[in-house]
């Protein structure tokens, strides 16, 4: 049955929307909270709000969800216990340049992988769309100048940051492969499980390496956003997305990214918007409308 289109590019849509915020929290909390307990914290608050409304289905999908184990692992360790962590672990190593520039490359990764392994048709258009939507991130990404790109320095974190782009490609293609017989709300609940198992003891042992910190009003809401929002609804969103318009038409809107962080960091931080970041808006809509027509 053919998905809805409209209905999932408004899913992806709000799915990155809200991301945007992940972004600016990963680099707002830098100091105040070690990465991998951020992301074990994150993990936790969403699995305990989300498992007493996933339980049923997953009671009910539990011998589908046993067959399909291992796919479920992967996406589990892809997608949630290895992707934000390696986000959060980037944003202290490296600046949001990097960070904006190697996060461009999800999308090519995931239209590379539909192809090899969905057999997802890669057109002249697509790939223009493609090239038209980077312009438009790495105009956004270097304020225009090309003098930002050219005197980038690379470090630890930028292959922190291309991996875990890789990963979140793995896992966007392990949704669409998602079995008919296992429901959304159990498959989530079961990579949620599974992903925030391996996070818990990991973050223990960080503790005795890491500076002490406070579990603060601020840091409190940070995770309330990142557990509530940037997990249980982002993700329930974008798995939608996937299966209404496919992973890789899902996979270009995360160009969008720059644009709403920029918009966050004007309304929250006073960061000025400028005319390079509405070009590149245009370019980045543009890039994608491009490489989402229809056949």
């Amino acid at each position: 049955m053919p998905g809805n289109r409209p209905l999932g590019f408004l899913f992806a849509l709000l799915a990155v929307t809200i991301w945007s915020g992940n972004f600016l929290i990963a680099s707002g909390f830098v100091d105040d909270i070690p990465p991998v307990t951020l992301a074990a914290l994150r993990w936790l608050t969403a699995t305990a709000v989300f498992l007493p409304f996933a339980k049923r289905d997953m009671r009910r999908d539990m011998r589908a969800l046993l067959d399909n184990r291992l796919e479920l692992a992967v996406a589990a360790i892809t997608g949630v216990t290895l992707f934000n962590t390696l986000v959060y672990v980037s944003a202290r190593t490296t600046d949001t340049v990097n960070m904006a520039l190697f996060a461009s490359t999800t999308p090519v990764f995931v239209v590379i992988l539909a192809r090899i392994f969905l057999k997802e048709r890669i057109s002249l258009l697509r790939w223009t769309g493609l090239a038209v939507a980077i312009a438009g991130m790495l105009a956004i990404a270097t304020r225009g100048s090309l003098d930002v790109l050219v005197h980038l320095t690379f470090r630890a974190g930028d292959i922190v940051m291309l991996t875990a782009g890789f990963l979140w490609a793995v896992y966007t293609i392990l949704v669409k492969c998602k079995p008919p017989t296992i429901s959304q709300n159990a498959y989530l609940g079961a990579t949620f499980l599974l992903g925030t198992v391996p996070l818990v003891p990991a973050a223990l042992i960080e503790q005795w390496f890491a500076p002490a910190w406070t579990f603060t009003p601020a840091v409190l809401g940070a995770v309330l956003y990142i557990g509530v929002l940037a997990s249980l609804v982002a993700f329930f969103l974008w798995n939608s997305a996937i299966m209404h318009i496919g992973p890789g038409n899902t996979a270009l809107f995360q160009y969008f990214m720059p644009v709403f962080s920029g918009l966050g960091a004007w309304l929250m931080l006073g960061q000025p918007v400028t005319v390079v970041h509405g070009v590149g808006f245009v370019l980045i809509f543009s890039g994608v409308v491009m490489a989402t027509r229809p056949r």
